[in-house]
């Protein structure tokens, strides 16, 4: 097939155009501006457009399909163009559908815990030689794409996002996937910006749990009572079936999970990455993975990428980056690290970056999100505020916000990164949660710092 995506530069969208090239398709794009690491990649790939741009001549009508990006508008002229001529257009999660509705699908939908569990899933299925379509939002060790696609696989595991699906298309994508096999982890509000209220975002995952196809199952967080109440509300005539966190106990920063065979030490740790992990295993088991062939495997799981990723360790320091960002998740992030070093400071920085925490209403759900730590740090860019086109927000309401009262605010990347470089890291954990990069922080130059 030849397709042609519209806005080929985006760091998910990237990743299904080499999917396809590797599978042997044709593949052409266009986009305005293209960042690394995407921008490598396809170069690598041959995929790189020539010239930067929106190029309506490039839309013809021997192409099979086009597939539609975040980053375009709707008035992109390739768009006009291909409506004009009355192509097939896919969005990014119709496309993924459309590949894999003769397959069974496993989607994993959540608020939080999602990637992680998908990695998990995933990194189970490689270590056992299981072969799979998938598609995940981190890049992940022993994988080259976050997306790949057959012809011969039976299953295709989907990363399930609660996000819009394209510039023409308002669905969440969770929606457009129909699961087989569903797992929902949690369920707190975010996006405000496209679900401006709770009832309104709570509302996608009962419309999640109700797209599984009759016959089919979820596997759902029973900790969870937001999660609990949309499953167990559901007619829809599927098996449901709930997970708890696994015992496990902590011994000289280890956590040790417990297992039929006994303790066994694992790489992950926090309260709610082992909740991740029963929920993997669930999945796992449905996929034909037995429980002692899944402890084996997962004892090897360090990760995925930006998700309490360990980026430097001296004999007395830690630093670990984190995707946390949503008020839930940065609480559950702050209390793991803590509780796995528990004899030593922590030093927790939070990025507000999302429009979500960019926003004065819903600054509130932040509190006490950062008070596991020892040494509390905000920072936000009043000139993000300003691109965003949101209400500005002040030092006041987030102090307010947070209700901490030796809460430590920034607003300047430069300041922020002096009081950095000049913390004393002895018996300490650095923590930075972010979306972005605090203005420009250079995260091998903070490795030298533990």
């Amino acid at each position: 097939m030849h397709i042609h995506f519209i806005a080929i530069g985006g760091s998910a969208i990237h990743n299904l155009a080499l999917a396809l090239h590797h599978k042997g398709d044709t593949i052409t794009g266009s986009d305005d501006t293209i960042f690394e690491p995407s921008k490598s990649r396809l170069e690598k790939a041959g995929l790189l457009p020539e010239t930067m741009g929106w190029f309506p001549e490039k839309i013809t009508s021997i192409l099979d399909a086009v597939i539609l990006g975040m980053h375009a508008k709707e008035d992109n002229p390739e768009l006009l163009k291909a409506q004009e001529l009355g192509l097939k257009i896919y969005s990014y999660p119709e496309y993924l559908y459309e590949h894999s509705k003769n397959k069974t699908r496993v989607v994993i939908g959540g608020s939080h815990g999602k990637t992680t569990i998908t990695a998990m899933i995933l990194h189970v299925l490689h270590y056992h030689n299981i072969s799979a379509d998938y598609m995940v939002g981190a890049q992940l060790e022993g994988f080259d794409t976050m997306v790949h696609l057959t012809d011969e696989n039976d299953f295709m595991v989907l990363e399930g996002d609660e996000y819009l699906s394209s510039p023409i298309d308002r669905r969440p994508k969770f929606h457009l996937y129909k699961p087989n096999i569903a797992l929902l982890s949690g369920i707190a509000w975010d996006h405000i910006n496209v679900f401006p209220t709770y009832e309104n975002y709570v509302e996608q995952f009962k419309i999640f749990v109700d797209s599984i196809i009759k016959g089919g199952s979820i596997n759902y967080n029973e900790e969870d009572p937001e999660v609990v109440k949309v499953v167990e509300a559901s007619e829809n005539t599927i098996r449901k079936i709930g997970y708890q966190t696994p015992e496990y106990s902590i011994e000289n920063g280890i956590t040790l999970l417990e297992t039929p065979e006994g303790p066994m030490p694992i790489e992950v740790f926090g309260k709610h990455n082992l909740n991740n992990l029963a929920g993997a295993k669930w999945i796992c088991q449905h996929l034909g993975v037995d429980e002692d062939d899944f402890y084996e495997a997962i004892a090897t799981f360090t990760g995925a990428s930006k998700r309490l990723e360990k980026i430097a360790e001296s004999s007395t320091a830690v630093a670990y980056k984190d995707f946390a960002h949503s008020p839930s998740k940065v609480a559950a992030t702050t209390q793991a690290v803590k509780n796995q070093y528990a004899n030593r400071k922590l030093i927790a920085c939070l990025e507000l970056h999302t429009y979500s925490s960019l926003n004065p209403e819903f600054l509130k759900e932040y509190q006490g999100a950062l008070d596991a730590a020892d040494v509390a740090v905000v920072f936000y860019s009043p000139h993000a505020v300003e691109i965003k086109k949101l209400k500005p927000i002040s030092k006041e309401q987030i102090a307010n916000a947070f209700e901490r009262e030796d809460l430590i605010i920034y607003t300047d990347p430069k300041v922020f990164k002096e009081f950095l470089f000049q913390q004393d890291f002895k018996n300490s954990t650095l923590l930075l949660m972010s979306s972005g990069n605090y203005g420009g922080l250079d995260f091998e130059e903070v490795k030298g710092l533990v």
